[in-house]
């Protein structure tokens, strides 16, 4: 337990601890989120899976006050987290642990200020077992304590990661959030993660979310799966929300585009693609062939 803090205390009547109701996310003309709706318990991990555009991060970062939707609300542990004030979601932060795609570590400092950096920015003091505390996350994301007066620079990417998780375990929070965290890392790196997110949720009474492109991983850490898809590509009136179910539902679902990206098929795509193309008579690039139509949301 952290010095000079109190335990964390979960309210006993919400079985419920993060909720979107109707949540949409626009910029400009451009529709992201559209409707989004999602319950998740306490203690749940959830994995969020979907093609690059489909508005993953942009949801991760919306569900701790990162990005505030545009309409609809977000509820943590019973509470519209931006009726707050700003000390008010500064102070709920505190219990949202945040790991980021390329672990976001501060070159400037050492690997045991990073860690401590959350303690730092809402003013907790470390007191005189403050090394101990880093070292103990350190070690709970099996690194060994001499890392702990390196640099970012001086570490693999696998390292840094683990240490992005450390950070983010340091306050013990209530919900932590995982963007790619397997990204650009080989196969035995990324099940080294894997086992760290699951020993995660052992130890602590957490609930995870997950944003990730990696199959293997969806499976094998979360209770749960939901698919995103991109709002443009979407016939009117249809949820973005194409799957939500567990890991071995997901196999099973009739849903021809949750076939294809469960499999790594991209048979269709290319076709959508190039009738796309054929459509708007533009060049053979397909970065130019992404749909920027924004329908109405009726």
């Amino acid at each position: 337990m952290l010095a000079s803090e109190t335990p964390i205390q979960l309210s006993p009547s919400v079985k419920t601890l993060v909720e979107t109701r109707e949540m949409s996310l626009v910029f400009g003309r451009q529709i992201i989120l559209n409707r989004i709706s999602i319950t998740i318990p306490k203690g749940q991990t959830l994995a969020i899976i979907g093609e690059s555009g489909c508005g993953k991060t942009m949801l991760l970062k919306s569900l701790v006050g990162l990005l505030k939707p545009t309409t609809g609300n977000i509820l943590f542990d019973g509470i519209d987290i931006h009726s707050l004030s700003d000390v008010e979601m500064t102070k709920m932060r505190r219990r949202f642990g945040f790991v980021f795609q390329n672990a976001a570590l501060f070159d400037s400092m050492t690997i045991g200020q990073n860690v401590a950096f959350p303690l730092t920015q809402h003013g907790i003091p470390k007191g005189k077992n403050g090394k101990a505390l880093i070292l103990e996350r350190l070690a709970e994301v099996g690194l060994p304590d001499a890392v702990i007066a390196k640099r970012p620079a001086q570490l693999s990417g696998g390292m840094r990661k683990r240490v992005g998780l450390a950070r983010a375990l340091i306050l013990e929070p209530d919900l932590i959030l995982y963007d790619e965290p397997t990204t650009g890392l080989d196969p035995i790196m990324s099940d080294v993660i894997n086992e760290l997110i699951m020993r995660t949720r052992r130890k602590y009474p957490v609930t995870s979310v997950m944003v990730t492109h990696d199959m293997l991983s969806a499976k094998k850490v979360a209770d749960r799966i939901i698919m995103l898809y991109p709002f443009s590509r979407l016939e009117k009136g249809e949820s973005q929300i194409l799957f939500d179910g567990t890991p071995d539902e997901i196999d099973h679902t009739q849903d021809r585009r949750v076939h294809q990206f469960v499999r790594g098929e991209a048979g269709e795509r290319l076709m959508e693609m190039r009738a796309a193309r054929t459509e708007r008579g533009g060049p053979g690039d397909l970065d130019t062939l992404k749909h920027f139509d924004v329908r109405g949301d009726d």
